[in-house]
């Protein structure tokens, strides 16, 4: 009989951490991974691979169904909110277990002088009302549009790959780069360009985290976008706790 199929839910250093955990300790699962695909030439994780979306919740059933998965875990983004619902939905229809594996949230630390904003017109509005002059934006390529507007605001942009075509920025520098990145390089980075504001998303780990440290330190305000809503279902932190479940339904099965 041939081991149970896992899918993973994946693109995150927590779905990579979770494809190679499996294949190292041998765990009785045959993975396949699922990535959203948007990233070019993305890194592929340990086991089987698919890159592409589902089709909403219906493609997502069927592919349940076809492949014969046992077990969901749903690694991906603490913003990719869709796809945690579609797979809520079809795994409830598709009688699969599901877990989250999702990193915890970044909490203020004193010193901090975060605002909290829940979208992206709020932090508009929250820049223009604060009188932010130079502001970091340390966003994805697809959520820019929205901050184009202000154009008495010097935008420093970074971020993995420029969109084409870039938003009409009255005044902004890129920087096409990725992480991690040290405390030492985003000390610099905000004394070069003199912020006084950074936006950004709260993603949590530490691969990113080192900025919010730098802004600390330096005493910048940051914008803070929580999280989108996630349907309630089974979730753990690391990697270790996936495991442990996974190991649960494997005796149960």
């Amino acid at each position: 009989m041939s081991a149970p199929l896992l899918l993973i839910l994946g693109g995150t250093t927590e779905g990579y951490a979770l494809a190679e955990a499996l294949a190292e300790c041998a765990a009785p699962w045959r993975v396949l991974n699922s990535l959203a695909g948007r990233t070019e030439n993305p890194r592929l994780p340990r086991g089987e691979t698919r890159i592409g979306g589902f089709g909403g919740v219906e493609g997502l059933c069927a592919l349940l169904g076809e492949r014969g998965v046992r077990a969901v875990i749903d690694a991906t983004h603490p913003f990719a909110s869709t796809m945690g619902w579609n797979a809520a939905v079809a795994c409830a229809s598709a009688g699969v277990p599901l877990l989250r594996l999702e990193r915890a949230p970044w909490r203020p630390q004193p010193g901090d002088n975060w605002v909290s904003v829940a979208d992206w017109g709020e932090a508009v509005a929250e820049l223009r009302q604060s009188g932010a002059r130079r502001v970091l934006l340390a966003l994805g390529r697809q959520e820019l549009a929205p901050f184009a507007v202000l154009d008495r605001i010097a935008f420093v942009i970074r971020l993995v790959s420029a969109p084409e075509p870039r938003p009409a920025f009255a005044q902004a520098d890129w920087i096409v780069d990725r992480g991690p990145f040290d405390l030492a390089a985003e000390r610099t980075l905000l004394d070069r360009y003199s912020i006084d504001t950074l936006v950004c998303k709260n993603s949590g780990g530490t691969a990113t985290s080192a900025k919010l440290e730098a802004a600390r330190e330096r005493g910048v305000r940051v914008l803070m976008r929580e999280r989108p809503a996630r349907p309630s279902t089974d979730t753990v932190s690391t990697v270790s706790e996936a495991l442990a479940w996974l190991a649960g339904h494997v005796s149960a099965a």
